[in-house]
């Protein structure tokens, strides 16, 4: 078994519930889940189908804001940003294109043309998607691909503490939460590709690529 984020080739075990095996790598630190368990595309996406992201919530917009205002103040205006993983009720690309900035989207399973793929942007967020990532080394690398010098890559998801509280944790029981990032995984990540890391509260981080 290598590690799906940087191919270690030593992940040892992490945890075990009911439903599944967990491991950790002793490299760049990912929890994920054991790859026999992870659900075929028709199951995922009914998981999925049962979301509710609506534009017009408010809660919604508040916990989005956790990242889109921390991003639009290093921003310049009239920037182009992409949404990668927006899901069904696109939200986060409405608050930024209401900033004034142009925002395409992508999801696999509900904007799935991959032509916005073709091109970098100024800007990229990640918004409760990475933890999704069946194989998030090819995703992480699309990701900076996806970015042009200069630009951001702003992510939302829950993060590793720690064994104790991994045990305890609602986050791991979503069956298509299968990759777990901690503040050292992208430590890890930032210091392998040049980023610089903004860790930016207990689920929001800011790397931006070097110029």
């Amino acid at each position: 078994m290598l590690c799906p984020l940087c191919q270690h080739p030593k992940p040892h075990h992490y945890h075990q519930d009911k439903r599944r095996h967990y491991f950790q790598c002793p490299q760049c630190q990912l929890v994920f889940a054991d790859p026999a368990t992870l659900l075929p595309a028709s199951a995922e996406k009914q998981v999925y189908d049962q979301h509710q992201n609506d534009p017009d919530d408010q809660g919604y917009r508040k916990f989005l804001n956790r990242l889109a205002e921390p991003l639009l103040e290093r921003l310049p205006l009239q920037q182009q940003g992409l949404d990668f993983g927006c899901g069904p009720g696109p939200t986060l690309s409405l608050m930024m294109a209401e900033a004034g900035h142009e925002v395409a989207l992508y999801d696999p399973y509900f904007q799935p043309d991959r032509s916005p793929l073709k091109q970098q942007y100024h800007f990229v967020t990640c918004t409760e998607a990475i933890e999704h990532f069946y194989q998030p080394r090819r995703e992480w690398h699309l990701l900076l691909q996806l970015l042009q010098p200069g630009g951001y890559l702003g992510i939302m998801t829950k993060l590793v503490r720690n064994k104790d509280a991994f045990a305890r944790w609602h986050y791991k029981n979503d069956p298509t939460h299968v990759s777990f990032f901690s503040e050292a995984t992208f430590a890890y990540l930032a210091k392998q590709h040049d980023l610089r890391l903004e860790i930016l509260g207990s689920d929001v981080i800011l790397l931006q690529k070097s110029a």
